[in-house]
């Protein structure tokens, strides 16, 4: 299997799309707002979105932020999403995909790489800890409207 990665393109938002309603369960992503997110995503440098590819099909998809949080000292990437088609999961996109992210962190500047996943997610969990990420925080979040 041949697994390329590389910036998501604008023929790629139905797939994407699929993966984050899918794999993620992100009802909130329509295809009315999809395409009006990626304009605002694409204007702003500290955002990206990666794609892994195989045979001309979207498989797994990684989105990140690149930032600099108070009292760290250094930039970091934040983790938005990552998810891998079901089918094709147990494969070593995902891995691919951290890789890649971690390689553009260390080009960018990057000291460290971040993510948050569900308690329930325990699949991911060791994903994330086969992949060399560790648990340190618990964070926590409040819906506004």
């Amino acid at each position: 299997m041949d697994i390329q990665i590389r910036e998501i393109e604008e023929r790629d938002y139905r797939d994407v799309l699929a993966i984050w309603n899918n794999e993620l369960g992100n009802q909130y992503l329509t295809a009315e707002n999809f395409s009006s997110h990626h304009e605002q995503f694409k204007r702003n440098e500290n955002y990206k979105a990666f794609v892994a590819v195989n045979d001309d099909c979207v498989v797994g998809i990684i989105y990140i932020m690149q930032y600099a949080p108070w009292g760290s000292g250094g930039e970091q990437i934040w983790i938005q999403g990552i998810a891998v088609k079901e089918n094709m999961q147990g494969r070593g996109i995902g891995a691919k995909l951290l890789a890649h992210v971690e390689n553009y962190g260390r080009e960018k500047g990057a000291e460290y790489i971040t993510l948050n996943t569900g308690f329930r997610r325990t699949a991911a969990h060791a994903f994330y800890k086969r992949n060399g990420y560790a648990t340190g925080n618990y964070n926590f979040g409040k819906k506004l409207y």
